[in-house]
């Protein structure tokens, strides 16, 4: 056991965790329109309550129990048995620290989906979808990946998540989003973000976290870490930098959108190949990270027409295959001798040992999600009315109303007579006050 190590890992969580609530939901809320922001932040607390919980009962066990095929992991560690303060085999820190660890990957993937499919899906839908999702996607991945599953062993480099986190949950955004339908107003008449302040907010929480996220999947406090660190700033910022000049050069205006969607991308790229390659890789892998991601936003998705709502696939799909693919092109032994040599450093056949590992993620994340959405869809529909979608998801699935403009007792009296959705706002907001 080393206590500076388990202190980073203890710190690294607690920033993954950060990155996820309040991150993601206040990215996620800021983008969707004020009707949705509170479903939206929903979903990614329920991801993180049930997946902990699916995580702890058996998930932990399937992704990285011994096994003895490579395929699964098995049994052994069934309500974290024997997953207690003693170091896991390999490791430095207590095997409980490091499964808590790994549950949160698990959750925020879980929770990054519902991007693709926000501001229609049914609420026990998604509760449904994150169960099975975790078990029968993420978990049979990560094992394959990180768990000493068969991928691991042909020699597949994934740091931080390129293909387990990123690649399943872009690709399984598309497919639930396709699978869902479009929102009623899609194309034509979507609403704009309703607050980019909580969008900018969340999306720096994200790059904080993502520290704990890139640097904390060396497990250990080592130099390993300051490597990941240091690629993981630089590629965020490349992938910033990149898309505000391309802004500029094709709109004439950058954006505070563009700016902050390009370091997301840029570190979705760099996650793979955080812990090996150099630090000046890091800033090529970011700023193509932009290009590549900007064309999915804006000319992919524009040419098919899917409703990917907050372009999960755009960002997580095709950034981490972007990452993935050139963690094969830039890897080195000289930063990470535990791992490979890649194409720059005359080893071409790492390219394709990560070709595979893209395959394999866009393959299950394609199948997986589209037989689990298709089962739950036997027995319940997927998608909220066309009432409940005009009304809002906020007030029409969870009864409460994230802004209180108006008050039904004010000593002022009102012009107009308040609209139905108004008095149910209200009367919902009142309802809130009296059970908190």
């Amino acid at each position: 056991m080393d206590t500076g190590d388990t202190t980073w890992i203890l710190v690294s969580a607690t920033l993954v965790l950060f990155m996820f609530v309040p991150g993601l939901a206040l990215f996620y809320g800021g983008l969707v329109s004020q009707r949705n922001i509170l479903a939206t932040m929903m979903h990614c607390l329920s991801a993180l309550s049930v997946v902990s919980i699916v995580w702890v009962l058996w998930g932990y066990s399937f992704a990285f129990g011994p096994g003895d095929n490579g395929v699964f992991g098995g049994f052994s560690y069934l309500g974290f048995h024997d997953v207690g303060q003693s170091p896991k085999e390999g490791l430095t820190i207590p095997h409980l620290l490091f499964a808590l660890y790994q549950g949160l990957f698990a959750a925020i993937t879980t929770a990054l989906i519902s991007g693709g499919v926000a501001e229609r899906i049914r609420f026990p839908v998604w509760l449904l979808f994150s169960i099975a999702w975790v078990t029968l996607v993420y978990a049979p991945m990560a094992h394959w990946t990180w768990g000493g599953g068969w991928l691991s062993k042909l020699g597949g480099l994934d740091f931080a998540g390129g293909t387990v986190v990123h690649i399943l949950s872009g690709v399984s955004a598309l497919v639930a989003a396709i699978v869902v339908g479009k929102r009623r107003t899609f194309p034509n008449q979507t609403h704009p973000p309703h607050n980019l302040v909580f969008f900018f907010i969340g999306g720096m929480c994200l790059f904080f976290g993502w520290f704990g996220f890139n640097a904390g999947s060396a497990l250990a406090s080592g130099a390993l870490a300051s490597q990941a660190f240091a690629t993981t700033l630089m590629a965020g910022c490349a992938g910033g930098i990149f898309w505000i000049f391309l802004e500029w050069r094709l709109r004439n205006k950058p954006t505070l959108v563009g700016g902050v969607t390009g370091v997301i991308g840029g570190l979705v790229a760099i996650t793979p190949a955080a812990g090996y390659v150099t630090v000046l890789s890091s800033i090529v892998i970011g700023g193509v990270a932009s290009l590549v991601c900007y064309w999915s936003l804006n000319a992919l998705k524009a040419k098919f027409q899917y409703d990917d709502s907050l372009d999960v696939f755009g960002l997580h799909g095709v950034g981490g295959i972007w990452g993935a693919m050139a963690t094969g092109i830039f890897s080195t032994k000289e930063v990470n001798a535990a791992g490979a040599d890649g194409l720059l450093a005359g080893n071409p056949m790492q390219v394709l040992i990560q070709l595979e590992d893209v395959l394999v993620a866009v393959t299950l994340a394609f199948a997986g999600t589209y037989v689990i959405l298709k089962a739950i869809s036997l027995f319940t529909p997927l998608r909220v009315s066309d009432d409940q979608e005009i009304t809002g998801l906020d007030l029409s699935l969870h009864g409460e109303n994230a802004y209180n403009t108006f008050e039904l007792n004010s000593s002022e009296p009102h012009d107009t007579p308040l609209s139905v959705y108004e008095k149910d706002s209200y009367n919902a907001n009142q309802t809130s006050l009296k059970g908190v």
